[in-house]
């Protein structure tokens, strides 16, 4: 199967314009079978919805889960998931640390191949709340049951080598599926890999890819991401390597 992850921006593209049809477009393009989206929702007044939502569900069989608050919106602090073919069994909002508001979506689905966690955020500018950020999410793992987890969205680390970025915070529970992540930001000319689909246990991503066409390089400042999923490599699930995750994601 096939997961995505997109900052839409708002639905304002590179060139200036409002344009939810053409980010729908792109949504089409690539394909997924779940996608995590960011910056869905307007941010203030009522927090409206910026997608038609029936019309790109009859355009690509996306469903959006059910999770918001206001009546009109498409998410949690903008985060929405949206599914094909299955119907998320949970999707619980979980709210995070901050000095401006954030927030991540849980959802455990019950798919053909097997169930999975998908955590949808969209972490913060501040590298100190970003680390408490990845704290609440690994606690909120610890948590839940043990199958397959996929953390996607715009994690917004701008310096992943550095010895206090949130990778390193991440990096006990999702290992191996930090490397290796594309460039995707800013969309016309590529060089920060801001955007990410990690996965657990090592072996559930085997792919990520960055979703590059002229439409996509217009209708946001982000390029979408992609992952090929293979659950069958969580048939014998090992222990995590830490049982205290979050204990060293604070500053």
């Amino acid at each position: 199967m096939v997961v995505a992850s997109y900052n839409i921006h708002k639905c304002v593209g590179t060139d200036g314009k409002f344009d939810p049809d053409r980010v729908a477009a792109v949504i089409a393009e690539i394909g997924a079978d779940v996608i995590a989206l960011q910056e869905a929702d307007r941010r203030f007044g009522l927090r409206d919805g910026l997608l038609n939502m029936e019309a790109l569900r009859q355009q690509t069989e996306l469903c959006l889960a059910p999770c918001a608050i206001r009546p009109d919106s498409h998410g949690w602090h903008g985060n929405a998931i949206l599914v094909r073919g299955s119907a998320p069994v949970d999707v619980r909002r979980l709210k995070l640390p901050y000095a401006e508001p954030r927030g991540a979506l849980v959802a455990e689905l019950e798919l053909p191949q097997g169930p999975m966690r998908i955590i949808a955020a969209h972490l913060g500018l501040m590298r100190r709340y970003r680390r408490l950020q990845a704290a609440a999410i690994l606690r909120e793992i610890e948590l839940g049951a043990r199958i397959p987890t996929l953390l996607m969205g715009d994690l917004n680390e701008w310096r992943p080598n550095h010895a206090r970025s949130v990778f390193s915070a991440l990096e006990p529970f999702f290992g191996a599926s930090l490397t290796h992540q594309p460039n995707s930001f800013p969309s016309r000319l590529p060089f920060l890999a801001l955007d990410r689909i990690l996965g657990w246990p090592d072996g559930v991503v085997e792919t990520v890819t960055v979703h590059d066409t002229p439409l996509a390089r217009k209708a946001s400042d982000h390029l979408p991401i992609k992952a090929v999923i293979d659950l069958s490599a969580a048939e014998s699930l090992a222990a995590p390597s830490s049982v205290k995750m979050h204990d060293n994601a604070a500053d």
